[in-house]
């Protein structure tokens, strides 16, 4: 039964850079209560900027990771998109693990439908991924990976597009009920 209620929720991951601009937190929180309206659970993990914004608007409907949550499974995964890491200390590879639960939720096997974000270069996939990106580039790179949405308010077509956006999520949260 539980297994059937879980299938049933909708799950947005919400992260981001801590150098984020105010205008776009301000965003991030109104598609929190947004998202919220429609039922969708927040993963996130616990950062100052993005994650934040995200959770002080998401309502009780979250799940928040953080670097302490990481298991050996988590920063494998994470270890597999990470470009360096071999370089990164354990608690960063902590940090890295907890994106893997952000994007998979916490038994790694349940992506989350739409990953909302900004970094500083804009990027949207593995592909794009770049030193500027930070450390969402994981998050960003396990999104792309598992075909999830990936949305960065960065770039401006998707800054613009997101009331377009919200009335195609109500769509399909209505078409799944």
């Amino acid at each position: 039964m539980l297994q059937v209620l879980q299938e049933l929720i909708l799950y947005y991951t919400g992260v981001g850079s801590r150098d984020t601009p105010p205008d776009i937190l301000i965003l991030m929180e109104a598609i929190a209560r947004k998202m919220a309206s429609f039922g969708f659970w927040l993963r996130s993990g616990g950062a100052i900027g993005v994650d934040s914004a995200f959770e002080r608007s998401a309502g009780m409907n979250k799940q928040i990771f953080y670097a302490n949550d990481a298991t050996e499974q988590a920063m494998a995964i994470a270890a597999k998109f990470h470009p360096k890491w071999n370089r990164c200390s354990p608690f960063a590879r902590k940090l890295h693990g907890r994106n893997a639960f952000q994007i998979l939720g916490p038994n790694l096997n349940d992506p989350t439908q739409y990953c909302i974000c900004w970094t500083p270069d804009g990027c949207i996939s593995h592909a794009t991924r770049q030193y500027a990106t930070g450390g969402t580039g994981t998050a960003i790179s396990i999104a792309d990976y598992y075909k999830v949405l990936i949305v960065n308010l960065a770039i401006p077509e998707h800054f613009k597009v997101w009331d377009e956006w919200a009335k195609m999520v109500e769509e399909v949260v209505n078409d799944k009920r």
